[in-house]
């Protein structure tokens, strides 16, 4: 395959190509293992993404500018499962691209706009609730504000992710993966920019607006969030149990925001580190441990569709009320139960309510 007008040939043989000497295959264990560690994930993901989708969209008095973010969430977690987890496991294992030309451009593309979304999305939840709870009389998103947002977001991922349609290509490699002979009739699908300079320049600023920025955004707002439910003690009630319900809602919200934080940083570290390395010195990661290191990397960055409608929804009381009452509905179980309509929000922000502690039923962690 010629190479574009201006690159550098020797630059390009080497990222797409690892000299190795040995057999680096996966074996039968940790093909099993990608296997089943890739398909719990896939289901976790979409059962639990599902779920939190369903009962947002069903109940119109959830329709609230939180829910509609976490829901947005959901949508790209769910996109993610679809199409990241299982075209990464079958190349993986396959060690070829056998899924065609135009996956191999799409594919890395709604990768990228699910990623993008999915960290945005979580931009926006933080902001929302810094605005509600640290300005609780101030300016109030309103829903259709939300869905403009949300309208948004898609655009500028879509935008973003763009370069991959351009650059992903499939073409027969240099050298196989796994095989220390050429092969000419193994295809793969890889990235194919006119200069190591530009890629370099494209995946360093993911790395900052996917990563670094996203993730020092929501920590300024969660950290304003959690200095100011500290301040509003005073306006809890006095009395034993008072006390003990502001005592234990504190906790509560206090442990939601540092799991967020936390959940976020952690899930997608290992595969930022890997990605970075991989672009400016992919020489230190050794030929045959690359498949596994990545697999580790990019299990774990996968692993936040499952702790995101954990931490959003199944630790909160008033959503599993509200499954439990629509399945019974839905299949004639039993007279559904009435709940009150409580939003899958952190915390309440109604003034009215005296305190955002003193109603432990406010809180997503009920």
């Amino acid at each position: 395959m010629d190479l574009p007008p201006g690159a550098d040939n020797q630059s390009w043989r080497r990222d797409v190509h690892w000299n190795c000497t040995e057999d680096c295959s996966l074996s039968v264990a940790g093909s099993t293992f990608l296997i089943v560690a890739y398909s719990a994930v896939m289901a976790v993901g979409l059962i639990g993404n599902a779920c939190l989708v369903f009962v947002i969209t069903w109940h119109k008095d959830m329709r609230n500018v939180t829910n509609v973010f976490i829901a947005n969430l959901s949508c790209s977690d769910i996109l993610m499962c679809i199409v990241c987890l299982p075209v990464t496991i079958v190349y993986t294992l396959m060690d070829r691209w056998i899924l065609g030309d135009a996956l191999c451009k799409l594919t890395p593309f709604f990768q990228c706009i699910s990623v993008t979304v999915s960290i945005f999305s979580l931009v926006l939840i933080a902001m929302e609730r810094y605005q509600l709870i640290v300005h609780p009389t101030g300016w109030k998103p309103m829903v259709s504000q939300s869905y403009l947002a949300v309208g948004v977001t898609w655009v500028v991922a879509c935008l973003i992710s763009v370069p991959f349609l351009s650059y992903s290509v499939l073409t027969k490699p240099f050298q196989n993966l796994s095989v220390p002979l050429p092969i000419s009739d193994h295809l793969v699908c890889l990235e194919h920019w006119p200069s190591l300079r530009e890629r370099r320049a494209y995946t360093t600023s993911l790395l900052v607006f996917q990563y670094f920025l996203p993730l020092a955004l929501i920590m300024m707002c969660y950290l304003h969030v959690y200095l100011r439910l500290r301040r509003r003690k005073d306006m809890v009630e006095r009395g034993r149990n008072a006390t003990q319900k502001k005592n234990k809602g504190s906790v509560r919200i206090n442990t939601m925001i540092v799991s967020i934080v936390v959940a976020f940083a952690l899930s997608w570290l290992p595969l930022n580190i890997f990605n970075t390395v991989f672009d400016w010195n992919h020489d230190a990661i050794p030929a045959c441990s690359h498949d596994a290191i990545f697999s580790f990397c990019h299990l774990t960055a996968m692993a936040s569709t499952c702790v995101n409608p954990i931490i959003y929804g199944f630790l909160n009381s008033n959503f599993q009320k509200q499954l439990k009452s629509t399945l019974l509905r839905c299949r004639c179980w039993g007279a559904a139960e009435r709940y009150e309509s409580v939003p899958l929000s952190t915390v309440s922000t109604e003034v009215t309510k005296g305190s955002i502690l003193s109603n432990g039923s406010t809180s997503i962690n009920n």
